[in-house]
C-alpha cells in the first residue's frame, strides 16, 4: 500500500533540484513542467524529465502536464508516458469532459508503447470556481482517477479572495473536495501547497487541519516542509496504540458475541473500530514508505 503523505515539487528544468528531489524524504516526487517552467522552456524541459525518470529513485515519481486547454498538454503526455512513470498531475481540471479526454489519451499512449492498461496514474488539480463546482462530476466521471488534489493558489485568485495564514476561506473548498472524492468512491484528496516557506509552524497547521477535513496528504514545495506534512500525516503514538487496543478488544467482544463494547470511556462499534483499522493501514503505509530502498 502506497503512502500520500507528501508530494514535493521540483521545477523540471533545474537539474540540480531534480536531482536531489528523491532523497527529501517524500513520499512521491512531482517533476514539474507547468508553473515552474518558463514558457519558452517548456518543450525542452520534456526530455530533461523523462531522463530523470530513467535512473533509481525513492518514492512515487510524478509529472506535472500543462493544463488540459494549453497548447503544451497533448505534447506534455505524448512526451512523458512511458517507463518509470508513476503518474500524471494534470492541473486545472474544470469539467468531466477535461478529465475523461486526458484519460483517452493516456490510455491510447499506454497501448501503443505496451504499457500495463491503467498504470499510469493521473492525479487532477481542481483549483477554480468552476473546478470546484464541478468537482463532483470530475471524480465521478468513470477514469481511473483514484485521489484529486486541492490547489488554493490559483482558486483563491481565480475567486479574488485573500488567501489568509489561517486558511479559514479555504474551507468550503476542501469540504467539496473530501464529500466529491468519498461520493465518488475515491481515496481522501490531497491538500494544497503551503506557500510561506519559512513558517514551519504554519505548515504543520496547514496539515493537520487538512488531516482533520478528510485530507491523506498534502503537497509541499520546499524540501523542509516534507517532514512536517509527513508528521502531520502520520498517526501518533497516542492513536496507534489506541486503534490497537480498540481493534483487539472489539475482536474479543465479537468472539464473545457483542458488537458495542467500552473501552476508556468510549462508545465502541463498528464505525469507531473501521476508523482504527485504517488508522493501523496508514501506519503500515508509512512504514513501507520509510524503509522502501
Amino acid at each position: 500500500m502506497p503512502a500520500y503523505r507528501s508530494f514535493l515539487f521540483a521545477p523540471g528544468n533545474h537539474a540540480r533540484k531534480v536531482a536531489k528531489v528523491f532523497d527529501c524524504g517524500a513520499d512521491n516526487v512531482i517533476l514539474d513542467l507547468e508553473d515552474a517552467v518558463a514558457k519558452a522552456e517548456k518543450v525542452a524541459t520534456r526530455a530533461r524529465v523523462v531522463e530523470a525518470l530513467k535512473r533509481p529513485h525513492k518514492g512515487g515519481a510524478y509529472i506535472r502536464v500543462n493544463a488540459f486547454n494549453t497548447e503544451f498538454c497533448y505534447g506534455d503526455a505524448v512526451a512523458v508516458v512511458g517507463p518509470g512513470l508513476d503518474g500524471i498531475i494534470l492541473p486545472m481540471v474544470e469539467s468531466r469532459e477535461q478529465i475523461a479526454a486526458f484519460d483517452w489519451l493516456v490510455g491510447a499512449l499506454e497501448r501503443e508503447r505496451g504499457l500495463p492498461p491503467g498504470g499510469v496514474d493521473i492525479i487532477p488539480i481542481i483549483e477554480t470556481a468552476k473546478g470546484i463546482a464541478h468537482a463532483r462530476a470530475i471524480a465521478a466521471a468513470g477514469t481511473r482517477v483514484k485521489r484529486m488534489a486541492f490547489g488554493a493558489g490559483d482558486y483563491t485568485l481565480d475567486v479574488n479572495m485573500e488567501w489568509t495564514l489561517a486558511e479559514s476561506e479555504l474551507e468550503h473548498a476542501r469540504a467539496e473536495m473530501v464529500v466529491a472524492s468519498r461520493t465518488a468512491g475515491l481515496e481522501a484528496p490531497i491538500d494544497t501547497v503551503w506557500v510561506h516557506i519559512n513558517d514551519l509552524e504554519g505548515l504543520a497547521s496547514s496539515a493537520k487541519r487538512a488531516r482533520q477535513l478528510g485530507f491523506q496528504g498534502k503537497m509541499c514545495i520546499y524540501p523542509p516542509q516534507v517532514e512536517r506534512v509527513n508528521a502531520a500525516f502520520t498517526p501518533t503514538e497516542t492513536e496507534i496504540a489506541f486503534a490497537r487496543r480498540v481493534v483487539a478488544a472489539f475482536e474479543k467482544a465479537e468472539r464473545d458475541g457483542s458488537s458495542s463494547i467500552q473501552l476508556d470511556g468510549f462508545f465502541i462499534d463498528y464505525p469507531i473500530v473501521y476508523k482504527a483499522q485504517r488508522t493501523l493501514d496508514l501506519v503500515r503505509a508509512a512504514d513501507e514508505a520509510t524503509s522502501s530502498p
